[in-house]
């Protein structure tokens, strides 16, 4: 019998107006339903959210912390459930479904260790001036379907620490997970602190735009998120937006490429490349591009490419249909204009599986050079002159991350700093802390998660600024 899944709305759990079929990637397949909010749900979630608010505000933040850590321990104790569903439901190896489950046990855990203490700002002649920090709201938490469970913590952790409610709406090709979820917070939170809704895209514009939201706090792709900020706009809500990126790898000439060569195909080939910190074009010294190129191919045609649900799988299919069919058409365009050294073209089988893919070559204005590509595919490009290539890194209107690989870290990380981007990594790739800050320039974002500054984005700043009567 097929599992029943329900949405959280103050406090219960409920079916919903209708519902629609979720699909397993691997397949092409339904294999779950999952029921849909219809306008009026979706008001009754927030007015939920805004009922809960004022107790869980003034409720201790020991108290929340301690509730937000009580989350994390349930979702450990069925981490197996939770990774298992994540595969079903997203594409990713079972391996890299249990790290996102455990990662997000971490995050909960590394929020519910936060705090907020007051800051003096000013302490003299009988004035005093203390910043505090006060929470928000009702926060809306729209996450994407490349890591459904952990950008949910992401969001989660810090807004109900800090004291605020929430109503979450995961992507509608991974919402289980999230659901899932839900069944804890009913278990462990006061009614109305966390609502999850699901819809099929048609909800997120009365969400973001609804009165009584304080917040958004939105990951996914540039062009949604810009519609987001309209949105938000009209009442100056508060926004978070982490969005897409273009993340160029800078080898340097004194590095080993075959070992280089293998760091830099782990980072672009991770989760099938739907990351948005992976690496999706790589620039390498042109006496070395050709010994470079042919071990990233071998890398790529060793790969073993399945259905993430068997033992041994190391790359799963694309999430989704459209997202295949992008892809493809980037695929089809750069064997025009490159050459394909591994990969190329979709496998033969059910399914949305598009093999690793290593293509040299391109120019720089190629679709797969400028464009965001999420999937297994790579572009190598050559360079001879570091301040060409840093240039050519920048010239991007994305600048979410980036590395720079070298045995020289003193010139490696003069390199990083010159790159324009939120983070650089140097000589590793995607090592994401719950405790440091991740925030993008240009495109790629407004504002940050994690660390205390993604914290912070929670809040208030609340000023009290005072002095003797007498004295006044």
């Amino acid at each position: 019998m097929e599992r029943a899944y329900r949405m959280l709305v103050d406090g219960e759990l409920v079916a919903g107006a209708a519902a629609f079929d979720v699909i397993n990637p691997a397949t092409a397949q339904p294999f779950a339903s999952c029921p849909k909010a219809d306008e009026a749900l979706m008001q009754r979630a927030v007015a939920a959210a805004k009922r809960a608010f004022p107790a869980w505000s003034t409720t201790p933040i020991e108290q929340r912390a301690a509730l937000v850590a009580k989350l994390a321990d349930a979702l450990e104790a069925r981490a197996g459930e939770f990774a298992s569903l994540l595969t079903s439901e997203q594409g990713k190896p079972f391996d890299q479904a249990m790290y996102e489950v455990m990662g997000s046990v971490f995050t909960l855990r590394a929020f519910s260790a936060m705090r907020l203490e007051p800051r003096m700002l000013k302490q003299e002649n009988g004035n005093t001036v203390i910043e505090h920090r006060t929470p928000l709201g009702v926060v809306a938490a729209i996450t994407p379907w490349n890591f459904p469970i952990i950008l949910l913590m992401n969001k989660l952790g810090p807004a109900l620490v800090s004291g605020n409610t929430m109503v979450a709406k995961p992507a509608p090709t991974t919402p289980l997970t999230s659901l899932l979820f839900g069944e804890i917070c009913q278990e462990t939170l006061p009614a109305g602190v966390v609502n999850i809704i699901c819809d099929q895209n048609d909800l997120g514009a009365k969400l973001t735009s609804h009165p009584d939201v304080a917040k958004i706090a939105f990951t996914g792709s540039t062009a949604t998120g810009k519609k987001v900020m309209a949105a938000a706009a009209d009442g100056v809500r508060r926004v978070t937006l982490e969005l897409g990126g273009n993340d160029a790898a800078i080898v340097l000439d004194d590095v080993d490429p075959k070992q280089v060569a293998k760091k830099v195909y782990t980072g672009a080939m991770a989760n099938a490349g739907q990351i948005c910190v992976a690496i999706k074009r790589a620039y390498v010294p042109e006496p070395m591009y050709d010994e470079f190129c042919d071990e990233l191919a071998r890398l790529a045609r060793e790969a073993v490419v399945d259905d993430g649900s068997k033992q041994g799988t190391q790359v799963g299919p694309i999430q989704n249909k459209m997202q295949f069919e992008k892809v493809r058409a980037l695929l089809d365009d750069a064997r025009q204009r490159g050459t394909v050294l591994a990969g190329g073209a979709p496998l033969d089988r059910p399914g949305y599986f598009i093999p690793p893919t290593i293509v040299r070559d391109l120019d720089d204005d190629a679709p797969l050079v400028r464009e965001e590509q999420f999937g297994p595919v790579l572009p190598v490009l050559k360079y001879r002159d570091i301040d060409d290539v840093v240039a050519r890194a920048n010239d991007s209107e994305y600048g979410l991350g980036g590395t720079v690989w070298g045995k020289d870290l003193a010139r490696a990380t003069d390199v990083a700093m010159r790159i324009d981007t939120g983070t650089v990594w140097v000589n590793r790739h995607m090592a994401i802390d719950a405790n440091i800050p991740f925030r993008g320039t240009k495109q790629s974002g407004l504002g940050g998660e994690l660390g205390e500054a993604g914290f912070h984005e929670y809040t208030q700043p609340h000023i009290i600024n005072t002095v003797a009567l007498e004295d006044a």
